[in-house]
This record gives structure tokens, C-alpha cells and sequence, in this order.
């Protein structure tokens, strides 16, 4: 389910194991330390190595983006109801070793058990195989299925107006004036209905857009943000040809 096979299986236990399922092997087994051995300092590694790996990915992605900005995403995906659902996806609750009272309370479902545990896997992958093996998982279950969400619906938990206040400062940092937003079309039932937005970039001497970026949604909020998100990526492009040019 990792995508790994662990050559010190060692660390995966360790991963999976709670202080209450550590707790009591220590008390049945009084100097069985490997027994004892929790997730709590690999959770602490796996939370650094997570959080560089998830910098690192927004960093490259959007270079347009301020650092409170790239802040708040990170945030997000580091944040214990983000990481609850990637470990639920990987149905990590299933191979928790808990304490008895701890699986009689539900452990296996509790959020910061999962939060805790998957951190810990990331700790135990990195020690097994390397940055670059945890820099893939990461990416896969973590990173990547959240960024495809991003800017595609207000439901996420990320803020959808971070590409309008991105396109905003990236304007403003080159001197041009502020885009304008402009609805061009309603179509369908009051229920149902889809906005179409353009947003115009215009020149620094006023006169004809320099680029006009467009987009469809259910909401104008949405179909604004998906078209800024457009005018970001041409801004992208604009510049790194303009930096190869140079």
C-alpha cells in the first residue's frame, strides 16, 4: 500500500505503534525495550521532513505566490485534518498497534492517532530508502491529490482566493495596473446556472487587454478564481521565456 518494501522492517513497527500498545509490552515484558519502542520520535522527524518536502513542492509549482501565501497552503496540507484524510485513504488505522483501551475508545479512528501515525511512516520511509523514496510518497498521497482540488472548489479547506490576491500582487509587483473581472455569459436554471468570467490584464498606458484569461463555474467567486489561476500560469510562462530570452 506504501509503495515500499522496508529493509529494516524494524521501522515500519515502530511507525505503527502507540505509546498505550508500547505502555503495556513494557509493563508485560519489563526490560523488553524493543517491545517499548512508540511512533513518537519518528513522528517528530516525519513532521521536518514533511514540511520541507511539501515547501519545496509549493515553491517549484507556484513562484508567482507571496510567502504568506505559499505559508497558508502549507499549512493546510501539513494540518492534522489534511493528513487524516490522506492516512484514512491509505487505510494506515487498520495496522495501528494500540494499547486495549485504546482500541476498545476507537482508536484506530481517532484523528490525531492518524495524523500522528502517518507522520511517523514518513519518518520511517525517509530512515529506510532515502529522500527522494519519501519525496515520491509524499507527493502521491499527500501533496498532489489536494493540489489537483486547489482552486477547482471552495469545499477543499484551502482558500479558493489565493490565485485572484496572487494575480493581484504579481500585477502590482510589475507595475501594471489591477486585472478587471468581467461576466460574459449565465446560462441554465437558477438551480444549475454556470458563470463565465473573463479576467483582463491590461497595460501599464491603458487601451486593449494584453491578455484576457477565461473561465466557467458555478459561482462567479469560482469562476473568477479559475480564471486568475489561468492568468497566473500565463504570467509563469511570459516570464521564464522572457528570463531565456535574456
Amino acid at each position: 500500500m506504501l509503495g515500499h518494501r522496508f529493509s529494516r522492517r524494524e521501522l515500519l513497527n515502530q511507525a505503527l505503534t502507540h505509546s498505550s500498545h508500547a505502555h503495556e509490552a513494557e509493563a508485560e515484558d519489563g526490560d523488553g525495550l524493543e517491545n517499548a519502542a512508540d511512533n513518537e520520535q519518528l513522528e517528530f522527524l516525519g513532521d521536518a521532513v514533511l514540511g520541507l518536502v511539501t515547501s519545496e513542492a509549493l515553491w517549484q509549482r507556484y513562484p508567482e505566490f507571496q510567502e504568506g501565501q505559499l505559508s497558508k497552503m502549507r499549512a493546510h496540507l501539513v494540518s492534522e485534518r489534511h493528513l487524516v484524510n490522506a492516512a484514512t485513504r491509505l487505510g494506515i488505522g487498520d495496522f495501528l498497534f494500540l494499547g486495549r483501551g485504546e482500541e476498545k475508545s476507537g482508536g484506530r479512528q481517532k484523528p490525531a492517532l492518524l495524523a500522528d501515525a502517518l507522520e511517523a511512516v514518513v519518518a520511517a520511509l525517509y530512515l529506510d530508502a532515502g529522500l527522494e523514496a519519501v519525496r515520491g510518497f509524499i507527493l502521491k498521497n499527500i501533496v498532489d491529490p489536494e493540489l489537483e482540488r486547489f482552486g477547482a472548489t471552495t469545499s477543499s479547506g484551502l482558500p479558493i482566493s489565493d490565485f485572484k490576491s496572487a494575480l493581484q500582487e504579481a500585477l502590482q509587483s510589475s507595475g501594471k495596473p489591477q486585472p478587471s473581472y468581467v461576466v460574459t455569459d449565465e446560462e441554465g436554471p437558477d438551480h444549475r446556472k454556470q458563470f463565465t468570467v473573463e479576467v483582463r490584464i491590461l497595460p501599464r498606458a491603458g487601451g486593449n487587454p494584453d491578455y484576457v484569461a477565461r473561465a466557467s463555474a458555478s459561482t462567479k467567486k469560482q469562476a473568477e478564481q479559475l480564471a486568475a489561476k489561468q492568468a497566473l500560469e500565463h504570467l509563469r510562462i511570459h516570464r521564464i521565456a522572457q528570463e531565456t530570452a535574456d
